[in-house]
Parts: structure tokens; C-alpha cells; sequence
């Protein structure tokens, strides 16, 4: 079996399907099933798809020789296993397989740019047309996708994501030397990871945390990390108005190697999104240890079952005191760790790409 792996959402800033497209990529070259494995990105192979991790050149060489790449590359695409792990395939890809994370860019146009709105309606019909399989993070998107698309429901299967073994309890200790210089205490903070934009109700949260009673506002400030995203200005316009008063923090994107204390070190996360395809943030914070508060929308309660506490997005009372219970309610904080811990131990990289490559030798086969 030959494949070829597209890898353009690779990025140093990894966000949740650059995530997923570096975890599957990482692990495909192990996989005796695939006598042959490339990668494509940036419209051409690419030999080492770790350099667009760690934001170096992968291109190299004189003009002709870059050009004998691009026909390699076409090759591949018509003549490989193609996998569209960032929801399309390449234009010169004849068939393959593609993962469709969610349909917000449908369901929620307003909260996307444009740009973006007018790639999905341009491009998503026709790859699910070309593609063989689609596979998604969970069984609501599959649902999802099979009714929008009016698809057969064999062409389509739910895969979840995992969880990195970075993300572990830890002892205080351990995280003192990391989170000082947030200017952080240990168990001591609310924490929300997230990109910054509209859907994710970030400024929801912020005006929840706002309505606090002072000494938990004061006790446990509000720490909020992520990308700045888009469609944004409301919200950066709230987040500098809880750091002027002092109960917010407002870290930017977390590189890789600080992001397991960030999460292992708060007294509670927090994720108020409306609308994903898995949700690999509270999973995270569950395998750190850290109780978890979210959404009752999407498929949250799929991924996070009885492990988390549930609130309603749209209400902001509602929200503000589920927090307040989170943060001093501790035997339900020790309950919501224990069964964090053992719901995070269902999700693995390795079975998430077991399932993937079983899905690669079914369309293989049919090809």
C-alpha cells in the first residue's frame, strides 16, 4: 500500500488539526502496512514534514530540480493513497481518503472569514465526491456529514483523536518553576485553551468570570491561552479590560514543551465552545489531572461522557455559576479528576492511526 500524506496544516503553532495531521504523520512511517509513504504540502512532496514543525525552509535546490519535484509530485498524487487530513484533497488527486473535523464553517458561517467560508462551499462538495472514505473525529460529525452530504453511511467512519502522554498529573513541584513565570500559582487559576474566535464563546467566558463573587475572582484568576484567531475585536476588547482589573491573563499561543503545565497546574478548565468536531482541549486537561467544566453543545458530551460538568453556553448566569461550584466544591473536583483520568485513557494517538490505517487498506483495496 502507498500512500501519500497531505501535511499543510503542519505548523509551529499547532492548532487542533495541525495536531491531529502531526500525530498520524509521525506514527504512518511504523506502519509495516505501507510499503511506501510521502508527504505533500505546499503544493509539491516535501522529504521531512517535521522542518514545517519547526518553521524551517523545506524546499531546496536549483529551479529544474524543484520543477522534477513537481512533476514527482503529481505522480504521487495520481498514483498513491491520498489522505486530506485538513478536510480537502489535492486538485490532482483522483480519489483518496479526507477527515472532515466539523461543518462550523456551514453551520456557523458567521463566525468564520470569508475567506474561509468561500473555500468550504468551493471545495468540500468536490473532495467528498472524489473521495473514497471520510473519516471524522466522532460519531455527531459523522451524523453530521452523512445528512448534509446525503451520503451512504459505509463511506463514513468515526475516528476519535488521542491524547500525548505529555499531558500527566503533576506535583506542584514539578510545575513551580514552569508557572512562575506566568507569575502563576499552582491550583490557583481557571483555564481555557482555545483559539480566539467567535464560536468558542471566549467573551462569554471572560463576562462569566467577570460576575464572580470578588474573593473566588480574586482567589482564581481566569487564565486564557490560545491563537489569536479572528472575527476577535469584542473579545481582545474584554480580555484587556479583566487584565486592567487584575483577574485575567491573556498568555498567547503555549509552545509545546510548557503546554502540559499550563494544564496540569490549574484548578479548573473551562470550555465554553458552542460547536466542535472532538474537542482535544478538555480531553487534554482531563489526562492532566485537572477537572473539567464545558459546553453541553456538539459532541463535548460525546468525547467528555460523565468525567466533565456541563453548563449552557448562552446562559451567562448559568455559566458563572457553575464556575463558582467548580472552584469551591472540593469533593466533586476530586470525583471530576478521577473520572478525567480514566476517560482521557480511552483516547491514544496509536488507536486513533490503527483505525486510520485500517481505513487506508479498505480504500486501497477498493481503488
Amino acid at each position: 500500500m502507498q500512500v501519500t500524506l497531505c501535511v499543510d496544516a503542519i505548523e509551529p503553532q499547532l492548532t487542533g488539526i495541525g495536531r491531529y495531521t502531526w500525530e498520524v504523520c509521525k506514527r504512518l512511517s511504523a506502519r509495516s502496512e505501507i510499503s511506501k509513504l510521502q508527504f505533500y504540502g505546499r503544493g509539491r512532496l516535501i522529504e521531512d514534514p517535521g522542518r514545517l514543525f519547526r518553521g524551517e525552509p523545506i524546499y531546496r535546490g536549483r529551479l529544474p530540480r524543484r520543477f522534477v519535484r513537481l512533476l514527482q509530485s503529481r505522480h504521487a498524487l495520481r498514483s498513491t493513497l491520498v489522505h486530506g487530513p485538513n478536510f480537502f484533497l489535492p486538485a490532482d488527486a483522483r480519489t483518496g481518503v479526507i477527515t472532515v473535523h466539523d461543518l462550523s464553517v456551514l453551520r456557523f458561517p458567521e463566525t468564520h472569514p470569508p475567506a474561509r467560508v468561500e473555500q468550504f462551499q468551493r471545495l468540500l462538495s468536490d473532495s467528498i465526491s472524489r473521495a473514497t472514505h471520510i473519516i471524522t473525529d466522532t460519531e455527531t460529525v459523522r451524523e453530521e456529514v452523512i445528512a448534509e452530504f446525503d451520503l451512504l453511511p459505509a463511506r463514513v467512519s468515526a475516528i476519535p483523536l488521542g491524547v500525548d502522554p505529555a499531558f500527566q498529573p503533576r506535583a506542584n513541584v514539578a510545575l513551580a518553576h514552569v508557572l512562575k513565570s506566568w507569575a502563576l500559582v499552582p491550583r490557583r487559576y481557571g483555564l481555557c485553551v482555545a483559539t480566539l474566535e467567535p464560536r468558542k464563546k471566549i467573551a462569554e467566558l471572560v463576562r462569566a468570570w467577570r460576575r464572580l463573587a470578588g474573593s473566588i475572582r480574586s482567589a482564581f484568576p481566569l487564565v486564557v491561552a490560545g491563537s489569536v484567531g479572528w472575527r476577535n475585536e469584542e473579545l481582545l476588547g474584554e480580555i484587556a479590560r479583566g487584565e486592567d482589573e487584575g483577574w485575567l491573563r491573556y498568555l498567547g499561543f503555549v509552545e509545546e514543551e510548557r503546554l502540559p503545565h499550563l494544564y496540569a497546574g490549574a484548578a479548573l478548565f473551562i470550555y465554553p465552545s458552542i460547536y466542535e468536531g472532538f474537542g482535544l482541549p478538555p480531553l487534554e486537561a482531563m489526562a492532566s489531572g485537572t477537572p473539567v467544566l464545558v459546553s453541553d453543545r456538539s459532541c463535548l458530551p460525546e468525547v467528555c461522557g460523565a468525567a466533565s460538568g456541563y453548563f449552557d453556553p448562552d446562559n451567562g448566569e448559568g455559566m458563572t455559576a457553575a464556575i463558582g461550584v467548580a472552584l469551591t466544591d472540593l469533593d466533586w473536583q476530586e470525583a471530576a479528576k478521577a473520572k478525567g483520568l480514566a476517560q482521557a485513557r480511552k483516547f491514544t494517538w496509536n488507536r486513533c492511526v490503527d483505525a486510520t490505517v485500517a481505513v487506508y487498506r479498505a480504500a486501497w483495496d477498493a481503488r
